[in-house]
């Protein structure tokens, strides 16, 4: 059975998250119905990681074994027919060695976290930003972040439910980047690392906040990480303002394979 790669686009809003799950809306659900749609006997696909309700894509990847060959543009093609008008759309497929695992083949993982501060209620990035009354102090979180940089113990930062065997994890990155739009003040926060405990993200993020505001010092932000208690932890930003920008493999699967046309 060939195997396929195919990269998703998805606004998080409608879904109970990306994993199937009964009598509510997910993504993967979504997908394996158009997927259904080409093939009767498609199995369950794998993705790199699941998303929580709320949580975007810009670049969720999955694998899937279908029946018969597809070109990967015309399996592009044929999806995001019969995924409409679901808000998810296959932006790149590639047929791929059996040996590729969307999840256990991933060697990195990137998120980007958006909050708008402005007075005025969002309107064309309602339920895509994480909505603040008040400025944030972009040098202080940057600040704040750089303690949280490299191997640690993340029990803090991570969700009471979380299932990882171990609370350690490597962060490669945390960028905060301030700019100035007509919409008003945007804030990003991109992190990357192999992978992620579960609302480790948010986590950080509703932390640094903390910082931005000055209800915190830059340094509260090691003396939380030391703590290793959920209790240490800030607030937990909303799940709107997330999206999984990238996965990393050791070759692009997508390289030589049908991409948007936009990326030409």
């Amino acid at each position: 059975m060939p195997r396929y790669a195919i990269r998703i686009e998805y606004h998080g809003a409608p879904f109970a998250g990306w994993q199937r799950q009964a009598d509510v809306p997910s993504v993967q659900a979504a997908v394996e119905a158009a997927l259904a749609r080409l093939e009767p006997d498609v199995p369950s696909i794998t993705a790199a990681g699941r998303t929580d309700a709320g949580v975007h894509a810009l670049g969720q990847v999955a694998s899937v074994d279908l029946a018969k060959t597809w070109t990967p543009f015309r399996l592009a093609e044929a999806l995001n027919w019969h995924l409409k008008p679901a808000p998810v759309a296959i932006t790149a497929c590639a047929q791929v060695s059996e040996d590729f695992h969307a999840r256990f083949s991933a060697i990195s993982r990137s998120y980007t976290y958006k909050v708008m501060c402005r007075r005025a209620p969002l309107v064309h990035n309602a339920g895509q930003a994480w909505a603040l009354r008040h400025d944030l102090d972009a040098d202080a979180m940057a600040e704040g972040a750089r303690h949280l940089i490299g191997k640690h113990d993340f029990t803090t930062f991570r969700a009471a439910l979380c299932q990882a065997k171990s609370p350690v994890k490597t962060l490669d990155e945390i960028r905060v980047e301030a700019r100035t739009t007509p919409a008003g003040r945007e804030i990003l926060f991109h992190l990357h690392a192999r992978s992620f405990l579960h609302n480790q993200v948010r986590s950080i993020v509703g932390t640094l906040e903390r910082v931005g505001t000055g209800a915190w010092a830059p340094e509260d932000v090691a003396r939380a990480l030391a703590a290793a208690d959920r209790s240490a932890c800030g607030p937990v930003a909303p799940p709107e303002g997330l999206y999984l920008t990238r996965v990393g493999y050791p070759e692009d699967p997508f390289h030589g394979g049908w991409r948007d046309i936009s990326e030409e």
